[in-house]
């Protein structure tokens, strides 16, 4: 009988070419039209059950197993792509001007569909159902909790979802690994300031916007510093402030853009409450005024004890414990498979796809980013027996 290592080595090179066009073709966030096309076009050529229309541009498919009522095991890869400008030079770099495969939600939807092809191909040996979650708008609003108010867990009730995200950092054949909190949550914050317009030769007739976001900017930044703990971590970031019209203008209004991030949810209210008082405070106390809003977005993602047993003591068997990477503190970039993990127990793990000697070590979101097509085939293997194991415990 073939192993699963074997089975992904048959169908490996095939996947390369999958991986190539969807990374040819990117589409944004809730615009995976070609993508959701090109998806279900596999499924179907693969008698692979599936449904359309979650999260509008979702897809789930379903390989019912046919040795018992078992568990149902969902696997989850985010779909979209990012607003930049492909530089990496590839024979197949993006041919849609302005959006890029810049995340690896390419790969993650290659494993996948190499996961629900091999799967298909066991469904008389499966104890239980395994659901293939293709999530659109990870990178935007969010995809995952639109998916799952629209009955992706349900029928048959999901028992766990898996996921992974490729990481330039960690060598290919590698994994990381973390128990419990996984990622921070993530939200945005909005300050307006309102001030008095007038000529700049006359300051004394105005309020000064722009003299006040600086003050309220110096302010913030004690945020962090002075009113969280050490040991707690908190980003407080304003990538964004605009205001103004003329350089001989004193302006009323300056509006500045931010990011707050935190490990927990009580962390992050008690902040918003200190930004909010703080923002405030220094505006009325410079004659202006600020109006503060906040708009949360994904919660912090928590990683099941047991779950990720399953798929450390899985890995270990394929890549043995040495390619074992156990991530030491949480991350606060925001990842929305969060939701799935806040429904059911569940697991999400980092897939290495670095390789210094082919140059492949540029970050996430950038230009230039791209990865070691060798990871696929570990991330094909792991998912599929990491699954089965579920399905057994």
């Amino acid at each position: 009988m073939r192993t699963t290592k074997e089975k992904v080595t048959e169908i490996f090179e095939s996947l390369v070419r999958i991986r190539r066009d969807f990374h040819q073709y990117p589409e944004l966030s809730g615009k995976e039209i070609r993508t959701g096309r090109k998806i279900c076009e596999y499924l179907k050529q693969w008698n692979i059950e599936y449904e359309t229309g979650y999260a509008e541009t979702g897809i789930v498919g379903i390989i019912r197993g046919k040795k018992g009522n078992g568990k149902t095991i969902a696997v989850r890869a985010d779909i979209d792509a990012l607003p930049i400008q492909e530089a990496t030079g590839c024979h197949y770099s993006s041919e849609n001007e302005g959006v890029m495969h810049a995340c690896g939600h390419d790969v993650h939807t290659t494993i996948l569909l190499g996961v629900g092809k091999l799967l298909k191909e066991m469904e008389n040996e499966l104890k239980g159902n395994v659901k293939l979650f293709f999530q659109p708008a990870e990178e935007a609003i969010g995809g995952a909790k639109r998916m799952i108010e629209d009955g992706c867990l349900e029928n048959p009730q999901v028992d766990h979802v898996i996921g992974l995200h490729v990481m330039p950092n960690i060598p290919t054949g590698k994994v990381e690994l973390r128990y419990g909190k996984l990622n921070g949550n993530s939200g945005m914050v909005r300050i307006v300031i309102r001030g008095k317009s007038g000529h700049a030769a006359y300051p004394d007739t105005t309020v000064d916007a722009i003299a006040i976001a600086g003050n309220i900017l110096t302010s913030l930044q004690m945020v962090v510093s002075r009113n969280v703990s050490p040991l707690n971590s908190v980003v407080l970031t304003f990538g964004k402030i605009y205001g103004g019209e003329k350089a001989n203008i004193i302006t009323d209004q300056v509006v500045m853009e931010g990011t707050l991030r935190t490990l927990d949810t009580e962390t992050r209210e008690t902040v918003k409450k200190i930004i909010a008082q703080n923002a405030t405070k220094v505006a009325e106390g410079l004659g202006g005024r600020a109006e503060v809003t906040f708009h949360d977005g994904y919660i912090e993602l928590i990683n099941d004890r047991e779950v990720v047993q399953v798929i450390e003591e899985t890995a270990i068997k394929i890549i043995g414990n040495e390619n074992i990477v156990y991530k030491e503190f949480p991350s606060l970039g925001g990842e929305d498979f969060s939701y799935f993990a806040e429904k059911v127990p569940s697991a999400f793990f980092h897939l290495g796809c670095g390789n210094k000697i082919l140059g492949i070590v540029e970050p996430l979101h950038n230009r230039r980013f791209n990865v070691d097509e060798e990871c696929i085939r570990y991330g094909v293997t792991i998912e599929i027996e990491g699954i089965l194991a579920l399905l057994e415990k």
